[in-house]
């Protein structure tokens, strides 16, 4: 099993302006801020399948709430190398209001909603804490205390 503590190349970027929109609209102070962008993005989505077309963190906002994912199952799949979207589409499950606009996009946005559905997988999955330094496993050496140390220099 891969470890999802790191972003494929191919998502680096995407998910990096995926993270810090979700990061963004994260208010402690107003809680509610996310969850209505995020069904502002869809309701606009609905409208306009196509809407999103090249701006794949927009698509994934805009579809994190209408789809679930079978993270648990897709981190058994090897994502180092960039799967197709039958790889990933057997992990995915729609939300039934979302049914039209999923299936106009992957007809015509195949690619987008891919990246979407995995940018939401890695975020979904994502953890956040700072990885501790490792510690060496020599002894820090003291020059001033060394057999090595020339004293005539």
């Amino acid at each position: 099993m891969q470890s999802d503590k790191n972003i494929p190349d191919y998502l680096t970027d995407d998910f990096s302006m995926y993270l810090e929109n979700m990061t963004s609209l994260t208010d402690p102070e107003n809680p509610e801020l996310l969850s209505i962008y995020l069904s502002s993005l869809f309701d606009q989505l609905k409208t306009t399948p196509l809407l999103f077309t090249g701006m794949v963190d927009q698509l994934a906002m805009a579809i994190t709430t209408k789809i679930r994912i079978d993270s648990k199952n897709l981190a058994l799949v090897d994502l180092s190398v960039e799967p197709t979207w039958a790889d990933v589409k057997a992990f995915v499950g729609v939300h039934a209001d979302a049914r039209d606009c999923i299936t106009e996009m992957m007809n015509h946005a195949e690619q987008d909603l891919k990246t979407a559905v995995l940018l939401i997988h890695y975020y979904n999955r994502y953890d956040a804490t700072p990885v501790k330094p490792v510690e060496d496993d020599f002894d820090q050496v003291d020059d001033y205390a060394s057999d090595d140390f020339d004293e005539n220099y």
